[in-house]
């Protein structure tokens, strides 16, 4: 098999650059991604440990999945956390910016001296690696993990190919996105051609606890149409997850469903903490979530951000009114009279 997004040099040049450090590296790879990985996160992350290690490297792949993601991986397969990085360490950070410690989740970078290789489609990368292949144009990071992949000559197997799937149809939305491309079916056909089991998939991601749908009544109770229905806003907190028997964890793909709400350009799904808010953001119709986050502190893509305000949710809100109203706003000056 051959790299399936070999269209740009500039991207293929990138590839083959974080695939010859790999391959050249004699010691440990560790393997990082962002905090509250999702399915692109995790599914990246055990795609490339598994590569490499077929390879004979020795991988130190650290992400904690989401209960709904859990059953991905191996017992004992994945990392928690990193406590002590390893002598001659390589690192190996995958659908986040290297340089955004507050995003990259399960090892302290600031005690890491090494080379980096990076691997993300966020057009905020700083694109400061040693090695690094950036590209906000694919769909979604695993794509351009299996590049890296097949670029070190490694064959597809099944164990390699359903991971990867997986981030896959994750940040397509099963192939419903927009952002869907060309390359993004061919990458899905070669990884399917290897034996990804995207039935098994897609039937353990169907799957919710009973406190999923306990924990959505509290949501639902929460929710506000704003700006004429454009925008659809909820709310969870402590109090509504300790009513339901659930976690934050459950909270995440709330966002979607209210995103397929009638007429609406903007959803918006509030984690509230407490001293903290955490706020996901979905958009279509050329509002760009990715704006909004920004404003806020955050990042993303433009049809999927999301951002941490480091204040109570009274204080909070304003701030998120204001981005919203002025995300809004542009997209209401840049409309053809």
């Amino acid at each position: 098999m051959t790299a399936v997004n070999d269209d740009s040099p500039t991207y293929s040049r990138d590839v083959r650059h974080v695939a010859r450090h790999l391959l050249a590296h004699p010691g440990p790879i560790v393997i990082l991604t962002h905090e509250n990985p999702d399915g692109d996160a995790v599914g990246s992350v055990l795609g490339l440990s598994r590569a490499l290690r077929s390879l004979g490297k020795t991988t130190l792949p650290v992400t904690a999945p989401p209960r709904y993601l859990r059953f991905l991986a191996q017992e004992g397969e994945l990392l928690p956390s990193l406590d002590a990085w390893p002598e001659g360490a390589l690192l190996a950070v995958l659908d986040v910016d290297n340089n955004d410690p507050v995003r990259v989740a399960g090892a302290d970078l600031a005690a890491f001296h090494g080379d980096v290789v990076n691997v993300d489609h966020h057009g905020t990368n700083a694109r400061r690696a040693t090695a690094g292949v950036v590209d906000p144009s694919k769909p979604a990071a695993a794509m351009m993990v299996t590049d890296v992949i097949l670029a070190m000559g490694v064959t597809l197997t099944e164990e390699i190919a359903t991971p990867l799937m997986l981030g896959l149809i994750t940040d397509t939305g099963s192939f419903r996105f927009e952002s869907v491309t060309p390359d993004a079916f061919d990458c899905a056909s070669q990884l399917r051609a290897a034996g990804a089991r995207l039935g098994w998939l897609n039937d353990n991601l169907a799957q919710n606890p009973h406190s999923y749908y306990l924990l959505m009544r509290e949501m639902l109770g929460s929710l506000e149409f704003l700006h004429g229905g454009q925008v659809v806003l909820a709310r969870v907190d402590a109090e509504m997850l300790e009513r339901a028997g659930a976690t934050w964890e459950e909270v995440e793909s709330y966002v979607s469903l209210l995103r397929n709400a009638e007429g609406s350009v903007l959803a918006v799904m509030v984690k509230d903490y407490g001293d903290r808010v955490k706020v996901s953001l979905r958009s279509r119709g050329g509002v760009s979530a990715q704006n909004v986050a920004v404003q806020l502190g955050g990042g993303g893509h433009v049809p999927a951000a999301g951002a941490t305000v480091s204040a109570p949710y009274a204080v909070a809100r304003p701030q998120l009114d204001a981005a919203i109203a002025e995300e809004l706003s542009r997209v209401s000056r840049t409309e053809p009279s």
